[in-house]
């Protein structure tokens, strides 16, 4: 779950950049399962339409279109929109994103998506940020959306005042890491398949951040305690909802999140998911829950709670199993996991500067973040809508329910309130421990066992990247050498 609040988050003095890249590749898996390749592979079926099962069925076609080895594509989705956690709501007349809201410009699947499907960019306006300990802010930044250079130097030189040059240190500890996502770009024949997460993360030097918690890793990189309880918190509290004791990779993701040249697509990012369904040829199945998943004579039957039964040949969970009743024949074990949940509360109204110890709502900044303490009701409150001084449209994040008498407290005047509950994501720990990309050792996939990494627009559409050549190269002997494939590698080191 992305915040354009954190867009507030500047540090002209840094140059910290996304870890969140592209991944994986595939070449003939050397796995001691016994499978019989066929040439070609009649029916996929997927279940769950977000961006993981989306992109995984654009990246089946893509990388065997020019081979025919991909025949019918379903995918499954139990309520009535495709997006999963890219979504939006609607209030006060206006639409604003629900679920995951930025995506970073390092982020290459995303914008290969929107150039591919014509979508139109935009990018979030630039408000003030305020650190809230329940009583008073710590630190204010001033409001530039006009990007004015001598604002952004003002508010460098606050944050600089307060965190020193343990600032500083945060550019080398993203750097790092980038560097090692950067493996992921090295030329198709050196890059192996990957059948699970550790591979993938221990080729590419990752593993390790997964071990440990954000906050040992920054104590280790020699961050100063006051920029970890504050700045740091506030933004892994915003991204995943949970504190510094997040895995090292989730909260460094979580971090990098903050960079400058932030951006969604206009109108929503769900429309990635949908315009990558439409343009794969796939068969859509809305309003459409699977219950069971049976592998019967060598083929899959997935049964519906709607009474319908389909059989396929490869099937692949696109969505959390967490909080899912999918039963398995034979039984499938996936390592314990439960995911964080977001409320995300909408209002239109106006907020009361009293609870801020303000006078004027002028006053309150556009982004208010709070810090690690349990009697502080909520994750952070963003302005998403000026209509005028006393009419504005609120984003407020929490980890419980925003009752009535809360929202009473908090706002002079309310017009309008939506409530959404997010399973938004893995509640990360260190060490963590990941499902298998391949269920059952046959063709039976997992997308989402990557999430326990990172868990973002652009990873789903890695791992969903790595699991379609992960399919082709078990299913159907097929290497990923294609012109597709070398055509997207030579482009992104362009941009590199």
């Amino acid at each position: 779950m992305g915040n354009r609040c954190l867009l507030q988050i500047r540090f002209p003095l840094l140059s910290i950049l996304l870890l969140i890249i592209i991944s994986s590749s595939i070449l003939p898996s050397s796995g001691n399962q016994q499978i019989t390749k066929s040439p070609k592979i009649n029916k996929v079926c997927i279940i769950g339409s977000g961006i993981s099962g989306s992109s995984l069925s654009h990246f089946l076609r893509k990388y065997s279109d020019d081979q025919n080895l991909i025949g019918e594509i379903h995918i499954f989705e139990r309520n009535g929109i495709v997006g999963g956690r890219t979504a939006t709501v609607t209030i006060g007349g206006d639409t604003f994103e629900a679920g995951g809201s930025i995506i970073h410009p390092k982020n290459y699947h995303a914008l290969n998506f929107t150039h591919l499907l014509n979508l139109k960019i935009k990018k979030p306006s630039d408000g003030s940020l305020g650190i809230w300990d329940g009583s008073q802010f710590l630190i204010k930044t001033i409001d530039n959306k006009n990007n004015s250079k001598l604002i952004s130097l003002y508010n460098s030189f606050r944050l600089f005042l307060r965190y020193g040059l343990s600032l500083l240190k945060m550019d080398p500890f993203i750097k790092t890491m980038l560097g090692n996502f950067l493996n992921y770009y090295t030329d198709l024949e050196s890059r192996p398949v990957f059948e699970t997460v550790e591979e993938m993360l221990k080729w590419s030097n990752l593993y390790n951040l997964t071990r440990r918690t954000l906050q040992e890793e920054l104590i280790e990189s020699g961050l100063a305690p006051k920029l970890i309880s504050e700045l740091i918190t506030v933004i892994t509290r915003i991204n995943y909802g949970q504190s510094m004791s997040i895995s090292g990779l989730a909260g460094a993701v979580s971090m990098a999140g903050s960079d400058d040249g932030l951006w969604a697509v206009e109108g929503g990012n769900w429309q990635i998911a949908a315009g990558l369904i439409k343009h794969s040829n796939v068969t859509l199945h809305l309003h459409e829950e699977i219950e069971s998943v049976s592998h019967i004579g060598g083929s899959y039957e997935l049964n519906s709670t709607t009474g319908n039964t389909y059989s396929c040949e490869v099937t692949v969970i696109a969505t959390p199993l967490d909080e899912v009743k999918i039963q398995f024949s034979p039984p499938v074990s996936i390592p314990e996991r439960r995911l964080q949940h977001t409320h995300a509360t909408f209002v239109r109204g106006i907020l009361d500067p009293g609870y801020f110890g303000m006078n004027s709502v002028v006053d309150i900044p556009e982004c208010v973040g709070t810090i690690e303490d349990p009697s502080l009701p909520f994750t952070s409150i963003s302005v998403l809508k000026k209509y005028s001084e006393d009419d504005m449209t609120y984003k407020i994040f929490s980890r419980a329910p925003m009752e009535d008498a809360l929202l009473d407290q908090l706002f002079r005047t309310r017009k309008e309130v939506i409530r959404i509950n997010w399973g938004a994501y893995p509640h990360y720990h260190a060490p963590e421990v990941f499902a298998p990309f391949v269920l059952d050792g046959l063709h039976l996939y997992y997308v989402n066992a990557f999430e326990n990494a990172a868990s973002t627009i652009e990873t789903g559409a890695v791992a969903a990247e790595n699991v379609a050549r992960l399919i082709l190269s078990r299913y159907c002997g097929h290497t990923s050498s294609s012109s597709h494939l070398r055509q997207f590698v030579s482009e992104v080191h362009v941009e590199l």
